[in-house]
């Protein structure tokens, strides 16, 4: 379970490189008005893809792993700030990125031109980096207070 963990902590940063590269290539198409080319397309696919493959790693480690158990005691792990950030936050954050990433997608295929591909990407791979970026368990968060590899301590 720890090598899924792992791989799952590495798959992140896949994850923020192609966002970034997504919502930078967004921005530079809306205030540049420049066309939409094929290279947005990959990157938003590549980060789609991402994302699909971290869903997969979370999902077995959400259903494998501790967290799923810990939905039987609700009540007392919403009052512990770990244990809720893992079985509700993270959870229902990251689920509601992967479902934007899927709609944004679809919303960018089917707008006809090309600034109207650049905005709706600007808006929904934004939002979705912004989701993505508050639930990651970054080590500087207080509620998780450990450091950068904290599987080997």
């Amino acid at each position: 379970m720890q090598a899924i963990l792992v791989f799952h902590s590495l798959v992140r940063w896949f994850i923020m490189f192609f966002g970034l590269w997504t919502v930078l290539n967004a921005l530079t198409g809306v205030f540049g008005k420049r066309t939409y080319t094929p290279s947005d397309n990959r990157t938003n696919l590549f980060f789609m893809i991402s994302c699909d493959i971290q869903l997969i790693i979370g999902l077995i480690l959400y259903f494998a792993g501790p967290w799923f158990d810990k939905l039987k005691d609700l009540g007392n792990n919403m009052k512990d700030p770990y244990n809720r950030f893992f079985t509700m936050e993270h959870a229902v954050m990251m689920l509601t990125a992967w479902v934007l990433v899927h709609i944004g997608r679809t919303a960018v295929k089917k707008a006809d031109e090309d600034t109207a591909k650049h905005k709706r990407s600007l808006i929904f791979f934004g939002l979705v980096m912004l989701l993505i970026i508050a639930a990651v368990p970054w080590p500087f968060r207080e509620i998780i207070g450990k450091p950068w590899f904290r599987w080997f301590n």
